[in-house]
């Protein structure tokens, strides 16, 4: 085969390509079940070899997740996937990079190359699984938990006040920001689709159930009951409305965000806020990933996907190919005869 016949080969996967031949091992009615098919499920859409594809994890039951691709995976030490799959996409670019993280994996002893992979802006796609709690080591509190939540660790109640996923992401120089939930698989494959076509770091937030340690934890807003008046589903170029009916929307008033009611004091849909996550100004993205019950409904969807900066990947290749053209040494011999060498 030419290399022009190899480049325009089509590779033609289905699900199954991906299962491996060994048993998921998850408790069963866990979260995570649905996010592994539905990032099955964008796999296929993207096309190309699975052997262009590596998945890397620290430590947790998400981090287990290489062993269910079959695709290149690796299993590293808690809280040092970031830099593991930093490591892989710099040495070899053409890869598709995938790091698989929990809240407590990312945010606690891997908080520091979480915020410096986003900084850097690699292109690689974060998944951060976020059920609130330390399920692998039997229900912890973790960095995500809300204040009050009684744990193993915290009896009397949590009383640190939690992270944000999104809001690490923002002050860290994020590109791209989104979030989910595991409930929603079709909104999930969007939004993971969406990670994967951007170019760097992309962060996806799933808000995933843990159906021993923390069940029902994001049950406010997953509901059916309450999910419409719960949630706001963000989409580019549309109005940010939510409600059964989308009756209600977000609007800036004396400089401040609020939620109002078409109709009422005379808010008009001309008046509701318009989405834009391309929009370099991340104020409004940070505003839309804090927001929180009960004053606002939790914002899903992609919130920011910005093509700000240009990946450090990038910026490495190109520094190395100017380098190579001004540098001296080309190979080994000039390299061994370089410097302070003795004239034998």
């Amino acid at each position: 085969m030419t290399p022009e016949e190899s480049k325009q080969e089509v590779y033609t996967l289905t699900r199954d390509d991906f299962k491996p031949e060994g048993a998921v091992k998850w408790c069963a009615g866990c979260g995570d079940y649905a996010i592994l098919a539905s990032i099955q499920a964008v796999l296929v859409e993207l096309g190309g070899r699975k052997e262009d594809i590596v998945f890397v994890s620290g430590i947790g039951c998400s981090s287990r997740f290489p062993y269910y691709m079959n695709t290149y995976g690796f299993h590293g030490l808690h809280g040092r996937g970031a830099a593991i799959a930093s490591g892989i996409k710099i040495a070899n670019p053409k890869l598709q990079v995938w790091h698989i993280t929990g809240d407590g994996d990312s945010m606690a002893i891997g908080g520091n190359h979480f915020i410096h992979t986003i900084r850097r802006n690699i292109d690689m796609n974060i998944v951060i699984f976020n059920n609130k709690i330390y399920g692998l080591t039997k229900g912890q509190y973790s960095p995500t938990s809300p204040r009050g939540l009684v744990t193993k660790s915290s009896p009397e109640g949590v009383i640190e006040n939690p992270f944000t996923p999104g809001e690490l992401v923002m002050g860290a120089q994020g590109t791209f920001f989104a979030r989910a939930v595991d409930t929603e698989p079709k909104m999930m494959k969007e939004i993971l689709k969406a990670a994967a076509l951007h170019k760097g770091t992309s962060v996806v937030e799933i808000l995933q159930n843990c159906v021993i340690f923390n069940n029902q934890i994001h049950a406010a807003i997953t509901n059916k009951e309450t999910k419409d008046d719960h949630q706001i589903y963000l989409e580019a170029g549309k109005p940010m409305l939510f409600g059964k009916n989308l009756e209600k929307g977000l609007i800036f008033k004396n400089n401040k965000l609020r939620v109002a009611r078409i109709g009422e004091n005379g808010v008009t849909l001309d008046d509701i806020l318009i989405h834009d996550p391309t929009n370099p100004e991340e104020m409004l993205h940070y505003t839309l990933v804090k927001m929180g019950l009960p004053e606002f409904p939790v914002a899903m969807g992609v919130i920011r996907a910005c093509d700000c900066n240009e990946p450090y990947d990038k910026l490495y290749e190109k520094q190395m190919e100017e380098a190579k053209k001004h540098s001296k040494i080309k190979c080994m011999d000039d390299l061994l005869n370089s410097g302070n060498v003795l004239d034998l």
